[in-house]
């Protein structure tokens, strides 16, 4: 079991207190099987020798239809094993791994058990998501339910706080766990997604809330869109979003920095809520104040503790 700790940790700790502030391997469990309740059933397993150590990270495993996935999980530093904590999953872009995506983020400072999923090889050569042109023929949303059962069977999960983030085809892969798993994740974040129309058609259960952010400067995922490979532009991807949650059709725009404007759509159905940071001069990055394995350049604002402050507003709703 390897272990390893973050690189951003203090950094992103005292970021995301500022925004408080203010404002063993194990076969994939059935379909059917749910973990929307909370507890979890790992509040009450006693196996503290395959518990991973309190704020380190360790490599995972999880078989799914016979084969072996693999994902990172942090466990935070104040973990408590009889206290229900928020599980984040985070996807890693287009070519890149787990570990870039713990470091790129800085997720693992967050007070939750965070899961960097593991993505396979795709026909370009490079690892992908389920739903881009490239990404490899497996299922990865039966992956993501095997990760979050199997992360649920060993741990504290509190079953309404399961979420999704994601940059990149892992953004886009974020919002396709929103549509095929919205009775186990409550919410989901997106930064420099790629939306294409390979992911099939959105219809989730319920009016599922989403964070998204994107750079009008983007020149790999264009903010306006690219008709030759299917994906759409940021505005109707956010309208299309905002009428499958019943939202207003007239979302409120704030410029939130000089170089940032912020749009809330209200009035969703089931305390649902979309909103969209569009960062005027961003490209295909993260976006962070301080350089990130993205770009040395800061942006202005800070993705991570946002999302942060999203998902705990919008837990899954009670039955």
């Amino acid at each position: 079991m390897r272990l390893r700790t973050s690189p951003l940790v203090a950094a992103l700790t005292a970021a995301v207190a500022a925004i408080a502030l203010t404002g063993p391997a194990a076969a994939s469990p059935p379909p059917e099987r749910s973990v929307s309740g909370a507890p979890s059933a790992g509040c009450n397993a006693d196996h503290p020798q395959s518990r991973p150590p309190a704020g380190r990270s360790v490599d995972r495993t999880v078989t799914v239809d016979g084969e072996p996935r693999t994902y990172v999980l942090h466990v935070p530093a104040g973990y408590d094993p009889a206290t229900p904590t928020p599980l984040v999953l985070s996807f890693h872009g287009h070519g890149r791994t787990a570990a870039y995506q713990e470091s790129l983020t800085g997720m693992s400072a967050l007070d939750a058990l965070v899961a960097y999923p593991q993505g396979v090889v795709g026909t370009d050569g490079k690892t992908a998501w389920q739903g881009a042109p490239y990404s490899a023929d497996v299922d990865d949303i039966a992956f993501t339910r095997a990760l979050i059962h199997q992360v649920a069977d060993e741990l504290c999960v509190d079953g309404r706080r399961v979420f999704a983030a994601g940059k990149s085809n892992g953004g886009g892969f974020a919002a396709l766990v929103a549509c095929r798993l919205a009775d186990r994740v409550a919410a989901a974040a997106m930064v420099s997604g790629a939306f294409y129309p390979q992911g099939g058609a959105c219809r989730p259960g319920r009016p599922v809330p989403v964070l998204d952010f994107h750079g009008q400067a983007d020149t790999t995922i264009p903010y306006t869109g690219n008709a030759a490979k299917g994906l759409p532009a940021l505005p109707d991807w956010l309208a299309d979003w905002a009428r499958r949650d019943g939202c207003r059709a007239t979302p409120h725009t704030t410029r939130v920095e000089v170089n940032v404007v912020r749009q809330q759509w209200s009035g969703c159905a089931g305390k649902a809520a979309v909103e969209h940071y569009r960062i005027e001069d961003g490209g295909h990055v993260w976006p962070a104040t301080t350089p990130n394995e993205d770009s040395a350049t800061p942006t202005t604002i800070d993705a991570t503790p946002l999302i942060w402050t999203f998902f705990s507003r919008h837990p899954l709703p009670r039955r």
